[in-house]
């Protein structure tokens, strides 16, 4: 696995995108809410599960390949949505997208990312579209709508964020919305010119900062301004019958992401929804959140098969994917893990993380004694 950035893990990575980027940027990358043990929990629930490896049962040629959401994948993984790419390297998403179609592995659209979805309709690969709701639900039928033009093969609804998370840190460093420039980050920026120049200065460039894209030319605007109203996110008033309307309005995989509790899971079900992930979003949404892990096998009991499960939260080794899969998830998805490589290196960075994830994958599945992902179950589990 040859590497040409010096890293050999997913937490090298994670070192070189926080010696690259600015604190603002880093900390709405790397950061939770309120107390932040969020994040802790995430990974302490990972750390608690052990393996019970068997012997002697011929892994010399170990596959990885399996079906998500019914597209074939080269690796039990996709890339989640994240918003804020496009500040963590020129034209991010991009970067994204490519990396996940080389690897083979799925890529999903983020409706609150800085590019507008037409620009993914030149990339191969498996395309998935994740939406937020806007005030003006009209609005999010018309991205939707798009998503669909340019081909993309399922929807992921965001649930687990009906108001907006309380990041104190982003008010504290002006990185909220709309960006503030005070002394603190303006030093901070400017003793990051790698940054500033192969970003900003891009942006600048091609005509000015980035804006929220997805929407009207008239509600679009640029980060250090905010949004115009009704370009704000709206999920206070959300209900299933919101969802019910997109079962209608979509014709690909609907997949609800943010459920936790197997009610909600039983319920996707009724709907007509064709999957759920198990997220509590990175732990950047209600800090006192389950860990999604822990969250797993009741949401796998509740839809008994009878829809595709994946889970995301705290991904950070290719380990944690076999765990997953172990309890019952058909899939995982990755976000800041990527997001490390992004940061770190653009493309290639992404490449590396996905590489990376791949190989422990591969490697956790043969100490196991496991040859091809449909063979993982709780056996694998002491």
């Amino acid at each position: 696995m040859a590497d040409t950035l010096g890293c050999w893990n997913i937490a090298d990575l994670r070192r070189k995108a926080r010696a690259r980027l600015p604190l603002g940027v880093w900390e709405y990358l790397e950061r939770g809410v309120e107390d932040e043990s969020g994040m802790a929990r995430n990974r302490e629930a990972f750390d608690r599960l052990t393996f019970r490896p068997r012997v002697l049962r011929k892994v010399d040629r170990v596959d990885t390949c399996t079906t998500l959401l019914g597209s074939e994948s080269a690796l039990p993984l996709a890339i989640a949505p994240t918003g804020a790419a496009g500040m963590m390297w020129h034209r991010g998403d991009l970067a994204l997208a490519k990396a996940a179609a080389k690897a083979g592995v799925p890529f999903c659209i983020s409706s609150a990312s800085m590019m507008d979805v037409e620009a993914f309709a030149r990339i191969d690969g498996i395309r998935w579209f994740q939406l937020y709701m806007w005030e003006n639900r009209e609005l999010s039928f018309d991205v939707v709508r798009r998503a669909q033009a340019i081909g993309c093969e399922a929807l992921f609804v965001t649930l687990d964020l009906p108001v907006p998370p309380n990041r104190e840190y982003l008010w504290r460093n002006g990185f909220g919305m709309p960006f503030q420039l005070n002394g603190r980050n303006l030093a901070d920026i400017l003793a990051h010119p790698r940054w500033l120049a192969s970003v900003i200065g891009r942006y600048m460039l091609e005509g000015g900062l980035p804006r929220q894209a997805n929407l009207p030319e008239e509600l679009r605007q640029s980060v250090v301004r905010g949004a115009k109203p009704g370009a704000l996110f709206k999920q206070d008033d959300l209900v299933w019958e919101d969802i019910a309307r997109l079962r209608e309005l979509w014709p690909g995989k609907l997949v609800l992401k943010g459920v936790l509790h197997p009610g909600d899971a039983s319920q996707a079900v009724e709907m007509g929804a064709d999957g759920v992930v198990v997220s509590n979003h990175g732990a950047r949404s209600l800090d006192h959140s389950v860990a999604a892990i822990d969250a797993l096998p009741s949401v796998v009991e509740a839809v008994g098969g009878r829809i595709s499960v994946l889970l995301d939260s705290g991904i950070r080794r290719g380990s944690d994917v076999v765990k997953a899969l172990a309890l019952g998830a058909d899939g995982a998805m990755v976000g800041r893990a990527t997001l490390y490589g992004l940061a770190a290196a653009g493309e290639a960075g992404v490449t590396r993380a996905l590489d990376l994830l791949g190989a422990e994958i591969s490697r956790t599945m043969a100490m196991l004694g496991l040859a091809s992902v449909e063979v993982i179950d709780s056996d694998a589990l002491g």
